[in-house]
């Protein structure tokens, strides 16, 4: 969690790595660590608890935290499916019922990280575009069950570069790497600290109106319908 220039308190799950941590990072004055299993109810409570009583109040949740296991329908392995499930759906359910009494005392809001994944499927990704699918349409869910006391909202990144490993797979001349080019109309991958700035603007008084929105932040991957470019003819 920490507490930003202007004296909030945000709780982010998932920050010790990648969106996670370039979210916790951004305009913080202090940040605190905290363990807690957001897929065990009790747990996660007990952490939420804990930082509204140790900071006298909680102002914004990011529920970041997920894991995303490839594997089709009928080759992913129940525990890869289990995992997921629990971090990507369970976490962010619990997460946010354990937030919302102390959001509503002090009028504040929840941004969920969704994904590209969630709005349209990706390929050799049954069960976490499944899963990303869900908390799209739970953002929608709370967003009209709790939109007047407090916001709730969702950013959905393309692949961001998040990870080393991620790096050296989307270097420039790679294959992957002239995927993305024929089909990101940026023609590159997101920067961990870019979908940050939008969690930053969507838990802003900036965004004090937006309720229920989800923003993709994928390069204008979304945009596309799947077609190819048909005019390009010089590569």
């Amino acid at each position: 969690m920490n507490e930003d220039i202007s004296g909030r308190v945000a709780l982010i799950t998932g920050a010790g790595t990648g969106i996670g941590a370039a979210t916790a990072h951004r305009d913080a004055a202090r940040m605190h660590p905290w363990v807690a299993d957001v897929s065990d109810l009790d747990f996660v409570t007990a952490a939420v608890d804990g930082v509204a009583e140790r900071f006298g109040r909680l102002d914004v949740l990011v529920n970041n935290a997920g894991v995303a296991i490839p594997g089709t329908v009928d080759q992913i392995d129940l525990d890869s499916y289990r995992t997921m499930v629990r971090t990507n759906i369970d976490g962010v359910f619990f997460a946010s019922r354990a937030a919302l009494p102390h959001l509503r005392t002090v009028r504040g809001c929840i941004v969920n990280v969704g994904s590209a994944a969630g709005l349209r499927a990706e390929w050799n990704q049954a069960a976490y575009n499944m899963t990303k699918g869900a908390l799209t349409n739970l953002t929608n869910s709370m967003a009209l069950d709790h939109g007047r006391e407090v916001r709730v909202n969702a950013v959905h990144p393309g692949v961001t570069l998040s990870r080393e490993y991620l790096r050296d797979a989307l270097a420039e001349g790679t294959l992957l790497h002239r995927r993305f080019a024929e089909r990101v109309p940026m023609g590159r991958p997101a920067e961990s600290a870019e979908v940050a700035a939008v969690i930053a603007f969507l838990a802003s008084a900036d965004a004090g109106y937006l309720n229920g929105a989800h923003i993709p932040v994928d390069g204008g991957l979304t945009a596309s319908d799947g077609q190819a470019d048909l005019y390009r003819l010089d590569s």
